[in-house]
């Protein structure tokens, strides 16, 4: 019989963030309004950047950036096949070409020669993925690109796992050109749903003037190219606006955003707990040849923020992996698999990708299963995770 039952990833909600909400709800605004502004100033403060924009969710973050690029038919953007399906989405939806690059052997990041390899006339971005929280080699993969002359090339991070992660010793946020997180329920830091993109001021070799009006015109693409927002037109007289481009609907909502600054005021915590539950995981594990342990820190200052832990059964096949899943659901244990490489999925195959021109990240696929990880997450019952999950290895 099922004694205990450990979900995967539940949002970690307290009572100030109940507080917050309800402030918002009472004060008769609750669409982007003052709490956006506010959650916007303290995402830019956290991250040390100029700029910051709270948006519905990543992907449109993500798209929103590409738009404003003028990303179009023609273009080529580079990422990883490792990575969910909204960082190639957004690739498809400006009508670019998605080039994936294989990762690294017995790694969830691209290989940086094949990524050197795959840059030519055609690219216009380069899209890492800091998969699990853990930040891509940012200072490498600018270096390929002035290595072949192509600082035009736009960085732009799938950051959606990272927000408070660290590159070598500096907050996730000012590596790339542009970083967007994800503030989804499952993510360290929720707004239910939402998202972000956070940048800095500066002279892209593009051309494009990243600066306060760049900023400014970007708020307006993410609300339909209106000219004025619900706050603008409040003004007395100021009800008149114009539409000044085709752009999108993906604001935050006040809601959203006074849940974003209670679960703000209590992050460092909240990581702090998933650290622990890390160690656990660790701890345990590194007894054992078969467990491929996840990255979580260098010497160099670069940090995961837990957001994943996924394990690696050395020897695994793909059918020992669904099995090991399921015998851990039977022990009321909830596990994930991060990703299915996207070459897997129908549609992609349908626009000419294949697996088998990834290799390693069909490797990687194959035998990974995402232990729970998550802030109230309690500790005997992480141990409890993991001596289920060594028994059943041992035994398979």
């Amino acid at each position: 019989m099922q004694e205990k039952k450990i979900p995967f990833s539940p949002p970690d909600i307290s009572s100030k963030e109940i507080k917050y909400v309800k402030k918002t709800l009472k004060s008769g605004w609750i669409t982007t309004g003052p709490s956006s502004l506010k959650f916007e100033e303290k995402l830019a403060s956290y991250c040390n950047v100029d700029h910051a924009i709270a948006l519905s969710s990543a992907t449109s973050a993500m798209e929103l950036v590409l738009r404003m690029l003028d990303i179009k038919d023609g273009d080529e953007v580079i990422t990883s096949p490792y990575t969910y399906t909204a960082t190639a989405n957004v690739i498809c939806h400006r009508r670019a070409k998605p080039v994936f690059v294989d990762v690294e052997k017995d790694s969830f990041q691209m290989d940086l020669k094949l990524l050197e390899s795959a840059i030519n006339k055609k690219t216009k971005v380069i899209m890492p993925v800091d998969f699990g929280g853990v930040p891509e080699r940012f200072d490498e993969i600018k270096e390929i690109c002035k290595k072949l002359g192509r600082e035009d090339i736009v960085i732009l991070a799938d950051s959606a796992h990272s927000f408070g992660s660290k590159y070598k010793n500096s907050p996730i946020g000012s590596q790339a050109d542009f970083h967007c997180f994800s503030f989804h329920a499952v993510k360290n830091l929720t707004t239910a749903e939402g998202g972000a993109t956070v940048f800095n001021k500066k002279n892209l070799k593009t051309g494009l003037i990243i600066d306060d009006q760049f900023h400014k015109k970007m708020k307006i693409y993410a609300l339909h190219g209106q000219s004025k927002d619900a706050m603008a037109k409040l003004k007395p007289g100021a009800w008149e606006y114009d539409i000044i481009t085709d752009g999108f609907k993906c604001n935050m909502t006040d809601i959203m955003a006074s849940l974003g600054i209670a679960q703000l005021e209590r992050f460092d915590s909240m990581i702090e707990k998933r650290r622990k539950i890390h160690k656990i995981y660790i701890d345990t594990l590194a007894k054992y040849d078969w467990a491929i342990l996840p990255f979580y820190k260098d010497k160099l200052g670069t940090e995961s923020n837990f957001h994943l832990f996924p394990l690696r059964i050395k020897g695994f096949s793909l059918e020992q992996r669904n099995q090991l899943i399921s015998k851990m659901a039977e022990k009321g244990i909830a596990t994930n698999v991060h990703f299915i490489p996207l070459p897997m999925f129908s549609f992609y195959k349908s626009i000419g990708y294949k697996i088998e021109d990834y290799p390693s990240a069909f490797e990687q696929f194959k035998n990974e299963i995402s232990l729970p990880i998550y802030s109230t997450l309690k500790e005997n019952d992480a141990r409890f995770v993991v001596c289920e999950l060594v028994k059943l290895v041992e035994k398979a």
